[in-house]
């Protein structure tokens, strides 16, 4: 969550819009507490149980983990994950713990005091602006590949479209790329405003604009998904896209029309 000058603007503005109330913190407490006794999901229980270096993650994402990242734990392969934004290195240690020592878990930062989380338990960081396609494409050359992208870097819209413009090519076919804190797309300090195409929500509306580009005259505007982007997931202040290759849809009809 660190941003081009290393700042933490968003904790700012969460503070100044009363996010962090004492009183939401209990709620906060609260909801832990009945996740923990409802059946929660394994990142889930990992979170409420964890006590490792600092991890911020805003509740209701983790549900949404479980259900978008399970598929890649259960598949039998090594999962290769690449992280925008180490902070304070916690959420690589969430990700190694679900995702098991034989994943491939990197993350990215331009905050140079992040490069000290490089090699602790398995996971490896890399310092360098998540605006930076070159930066980038070396990362995952080193990777070996790419599966799950999460942008948790600095929310800024114009970086948010520069990393999603080079990664989701490189993330291979059934990949999964990620973005968090969208709430940020409202906020002019972070290059957003109420309706702005420039935000990143604004581009994932137009990306829903390209997945039904068969019906509509305008065809596709992203050249980086075209004909790769099965589906979109948003929920509040969260995304989730999905790779495959797209074909035409078709539809048939069956059986017989009574008289």
């Amino acid at each position: 969550m660190t941003d081009r000058l290393g700042s933490r603007p968003l904790d700012r503005w969460r503070a100044r819009l009363g996010l962090f109330r004492a009183d939401i913190n209990r709620h906060f407490v609260r909801d832990q507490q009945r996740r923990a006794s409802q059946g929660a999901g394994p990142i889930e229980r990992a979170y409420y149980d964890y006590s490792g270096p600092l991890i911020h993650k805003w509740n209701h994402y983790l549900p949404l983990y479980d259900r978008y990242f399970a598929p890649y734990r259960r598949r039998g392969t090594p999962v290769r994950m690449l992280e925008i934004g180490v902070s304070q290195g916690g959420s690589l240690q969430l990700w190694r713990g679900y995702f098991g020592e034989t994943a491939t878990i990197f993350g990215i930062d331009i905050n140079p005091d992040c490069a000290r989380f490089d090699g602790f338990n398995g996971n490896s960081v890399r310092i360098g602006s998540q605006a930076d396609p070159n930066f980038l494409r070396k990362v995952v050359e080193e990777m070996g590949g790419l599966d799950i992208v999460l942008d948790d870097g600095s929310h800024f819209a114009s970086h948010m479209k520069a990393s999603f413009d080079t990664l989701f090519p490189l993330l291979s076919d059934g990949g999964l790329y990620a973005a968090e804190d969208l709430h940020t797309s409202y906020w002019r300090n972070f290059e957003g405003r109420y309706g702005s195409r420039r935000s990143f929500l604004g581009v994932c509306k137009s990306l829903i604009d390209d997945m039904h580009h068969w019906y509509h005259p305008m065809g596709q505007r992203h050249e980086v998904v075209r004909n790769d982007l099965a589906a979109i997931h948003i929920h509040d202040s969260i995304v989730f896209l999905e790779k495959s290759r797209v074909t035409a849809p078709v539809h048939s009809v069956k059986g017989s029309v009574e008289a």
